[in-house]
Parts: structure tokens; sequence; C-alpha cells
């Protein structure tokens, strides 16, 4: 059996970027207040007419498939995670597809929120694996702006997010290094407690939306029980984690570095201080770019690996937990 590899990353985020001070313009709320509560500084906003979902991840395909040194002809299959497609249907890895000029190749979209990078991860794993393709182009993408409500009745959820970006190149090696497993949960009876309810046609058809048209409709907005989705997340997380160490015989004191899902700064330092990790051993940017929901691993990863905060034989473990309730690890020998 094979074992896939990480070969190149890329990412991309919007040149707009949109301050704490920017956001307390439009709604009650203040730098100090946001950075208490998320640690998040900034964060990138698509100006409507340029980036969409599609053309944001085919930016970072474009830079994972230079930095591994992969043509597009060499791609044999597209993973494509987003809550924000471009179009209700179909996907964006069609539109990808066709935005980079790739051959007809299969093309998959992954619907799991925050964890999506990490399943479309395990999916191009256990293709690779098998034997099935060589190369798997893996993205992540989220125009997710648009959909927030940026009056102070929204704030909780406006300040959280932002838009970008990130890819990898999963190909087949025969070396040592590479994925060494991933793990997926989920546990749907708390769907509600992190979702976006409309449009949907189990709520409500179009022609219902067009009638009533209630500007004061918030089921059309991105929704969360805070406590208790960030009550849940450190649990998960840490079983995770520890479920993906055990799987290949390591423990906490073989980590050289975890990227997180950047939720919540104070989700990833809680996580942090179970394992008595360093900050060295915890790489986090969440302070930059807010929570990109599927993107963050793979924007956080791409930058670690730029800065040189991990190298060849580094035990290097993802993370995240989000919506559905979805989570799920990945451990690299890089």
């Amino acid at each position: 059996m094979y074992r896939s590899k990480i070969k190149g990353l890329g990412y991309y985020v919007p040149e707009n970027v949109v301050t704490n001070d920017d956001l307390s313009k439009l709604m009650d709320t203040s730098d100090a207040w946001i950075q208490e509560r998320t640690g998040i500084k900034e964060r990138r906003h698509v100006v409507k007419g340029t980036d969409t979902t599609t053309t944001m991840g085919a930016k970072a395909a474009l830079k994972a498939l230079e930095a591994a040194g992969v043509s597009k002809e060499e791609v044999d299959f597209v993973v494509f995670a987003t809550l924000s497609p471009d179009y209700y249907f179909p996907g964006c890895g069609v539109l990808v597809q066709k935005e980079l000029g790739l051959k007809t190749v299969g093309a998959l979209d992954i619907r799991n929120q925050c964890s999506g990078f990490l399943y479309a991860l395990s999916v191009a794993d256990q293709y690779i694996k098998t034997g099935m393709y060589c190369n798997i182009l893996v993205i992540a993408s989220e125009t997710q702006s648009p959909a927030l409500d940026m009056s102070t009745r929204g704030r909780n959820m406006a300040v959280l997010f932002g838009d970008g970006a990130g890819a990898a190149v999963v190909s087949r090696s025969e070396g040592e290094n590479g994925i060494l497993s991933t793990h997926l949960h989920s546990e749907g009876a708390y769907a509600d407690a992190l979702a976006m309810i409309a449009p949907g046609v189990g709520t409500k058809w179009v022609p219902e939306i067009l009638a009533e048209n209630d500007p004061d409709d918030v089921s059309y907005y991105p929704n969360m029980n805070g406590q208790f989705v960030f009550k849940n997340a450190v649990v998960r997380l840490a079983e995770v984690i520890n479920e993906g160490l055990e799987a290949n015989g390591l423990t906490v004191g073989d980590i050289d570095m975890l990227v997180p899902h950047q939720a919540n700064l104070r989700i990833s330092q809680f996580v942090q201080h179970q394992f008595k990790l360093s900050d060295a051993q915890v790489y986090n940017n969440i302070m930059k770019y807010g929570n990109t929901t599927a993107a963050s691993v793979p924007i956080a990863l791409a930058e670690a690996v730029g800065e040189g905060k991990i190298k060849e034989g580094d035990v290097v473990v993802l993370a995240a937990f989000g919506s559905g309730f979805t989570w799920a690890s990945a451990i690299i020998r890089w």
C-alpha cells in the first residue's frame, strides 16, 4: 500500500483588510471586546465583483501546484471543501476544474464546514493509499463575509469570520514520511447549535423566500450557541488528537507542531494548555485572518511551512472542530 504525502501547499487571502475598529463603526463593539473574547485583530473580506470561493481556491491551488512541482496535467482528482459555494449547485469542485483548465478529472465537494479540509484530506489519503490516484488537489475556500449580519444583532458571529483559501497537493509516496492516519467524527444531535438554517429546501422553498422577504428573519444568518460550542470543541479536539497519537504509537511528547482549526484563539490556547505544549509547538494565525472555516487549517499549515517552523521528519498534528458537529485530526510525519 502506498503512502500519501502533502507535496505542496498554497494559500490566498483577499487584499481587503477589515480591522476590529472598522467593525466598531458598523456595530456596538470594540477592538478590546473582540480581542479579549476571540484573539482576533483583523480579517480579510472579499470585495464584490473580485474574488469568489472558486477564484480564491484556484489561486491557492496554483501556488500549491507550483510548490509541489506538479503540473495541472498531472492532477488526477479534485476535492473541494467549503460551506460557501458560489452556486447552490453545482459545487465548486467542477467550477475550479473549469477555472484551472484541468483535464476531465473527477471533482468531489465536501460540506463539513470547519472540519472540511481534514475530511477532504482524509478522502485524498484513501484514494492515494489504494493506488487509484497519484496527485490529488485538495482545496478549501470560503467567502463568508457577504452572509454575515453586519449589525449589533449579528456581532457575535460577524466579528469571527473571514474569507480566504488554502490548498494542498497530495501525492503518492513510497517513503516513510507522509500522512500516517486521519480520524473523522460527527454528532448530528447538536447540528442546530452552530448552523445557518435558511435558505434550505427543508425549511423554506424559494417562492416562500421571495414572498416573505423578511429582513428580520435571523435564520438567514449564521447562528451559534457560543458557550456550548466552546465546551464541546475543547473536549472533542483533545479526544481526536489523542486518538491519532495512540493509533500511531505516539505520545504528546512526540508532537513537533500542532496546527488547530482557527476558530477562536481561546480554544487553541485551552487545548495547548491541556497538552502542555509550548507556544513554539502550536501555530495560530487567527489574529490576522479570523475564522476562515474550512480554509483555516491549510492557510495556517502553509504559513507554518513557509516560515520554516515545520521541517522534514517533524510530527505534525492537524485538528478541527465545527458545525455538524464534526471533528477530525490528521497525524503527519513531514
